[in-house]
């Protein structure tokens, strides 16, 4: 009989494929697990989106859980509870003519998914480690004077009234508090917006609306006497991960904000890690290490989980309705006048 025969030819296929259906299947089961995340079209996972980074986990674990890395389901429920009925406006404390309302704020509904007790996941004991010697450290809150000799302006807020200069870096809409990098959820605009390219991402944040152009080409770093506020990235893929080294922050950057009023450390001697993995459809797992020798005597790595949105991003156009920075001023000057007035 011929090899040419149907006959012949049809066994040979039946048999071809009963020897390979172990492997069809393997093949066939990966594939599956993999068509639940989106993939670009030269085959990278598709990071694409708008995406909120909204928790109510805090970046520190707090002193209640200092041996519990995880919460219960219980606890998880109590604390998202808590959260919701903090966001309740209440009238400001006397002497005060308050701030924004909660119309405002992002409302922070829930935990990480994995009810952990704290963003960082290094240390172990979910903590900012202790700073390194000589660390330059600035730590303060709107109401509070920033010592004079510290050279880095908190983020929110400032010390002196003389001029804008005073003031801190987001009050002046030169940076936005929450967007980093690294992004840190806290306050409002807690969106990010990601576009990617086969040599090219952008991450864009809501808050004041900075964007990120990061080659993914293996261009090399800007010269280090070049500084930028959102400092110089570049990125790669490590399998379906896309890791972004930002290096080339300015002085007038800190290294770190535990809080949206403090700020640890210089730009100048950071070295940002951040990773972005699609975990599935609707979330991407994004972890970032923060590594300054000059101020931490560990590195810090947390891990926040980006939920995919329906809704569309706004232009956060902080300068032309910053009538706070402008009356704060207005004020400063009004009280020296009533000062000269009653000499």
């Amino acid at each position: 009989m011929s090899l040419r025969s149907p006959l012949v030819l049809c066994a040979l296929t039946v048999g071809v494929l009963a020897m390979a259906a172990p492997a069809i299947a393997q093949k066939a089961t990966g594939s599956a697990v993999k068509s639940s995340v989106p993939r670009a079209p030269d085959g990278r996972p598709d990071l694409q989106g708008v995406w909120d980074f909204r928790t109510v986990t805090p970046l520190e674990r707090p002193d209640a859980f200092a041996t519990q890395a995880q919460l219960t389901a219980e606890q998880a429920a109590t604390l998202e509870a808590q959260a919701a009925a903090s966001f309740v406006d209440r009238p400001p404390p006397k002497g005060s003519v308050g701030g924004y309302n909660l119309f405002w704020f992002d409302t922070r509904s829930s935990a990480v998914e994995d009810r952990r007790t704290s963003l960082i996941v290094d240390p172990p004991d979910g903590k900012v480690p202790a700073l390194a010697p000589n660390a330059k450290r600035q730590v303060g809150s709107l109401e509070e004077n920033r010592p004079s000799d510290l050279p880095i302006r908190y983020r929110v807020g400032g010390r002196g009234y003389d001029g804008p200069e005073d003031r801190g870096l987001a009050e002046r809409c030169l940076i936005g508090y929450s967007s980093g990098p690294p992004m840190l959820p806290g306050g409002y605009n807690q969106n990010v917006q990601l576009f990617q390219t086969s040599d090219h991402v952008v991450i864009v944040n809501e808050m004041v609306h900075d964007a990120r152009i990061i080659p993914l080409n293996g261009r090399p770093h800007l010269p280090s006497d070049l500084r930028q506020w959102m400092g110089d990235s570049r990125g790669r893929w490590d399998g379906d991960t896309l890791v972004v080294e930002t290096t080339n922050f300015t002085s007038k950057t800190a290294s770190f904000n535990p809080t949206v009023t403090s700020a640890i450390g210089t730009g100048e001697t950071l070295h940002l890690t951040e990773r972005f993995t699609r975990v599935d459809a609707r979330t991407i797992r994004y972890e970032y290490t923060v590594n300054d020798p000059a101020t931490f005597t560990k590195p810090i790595t947390a891990v926040i989980y980006l939920r995919k949105s329906e809704e569309q991003m706004f232009e956060y156009a902080c300068h032309e309705g910053n009538y706070g920075l402008l009356n704060i001023l207005r004020g400063a000057r009004a009280a020296e006048s009533v000062s000269r007035e009653s000499r």
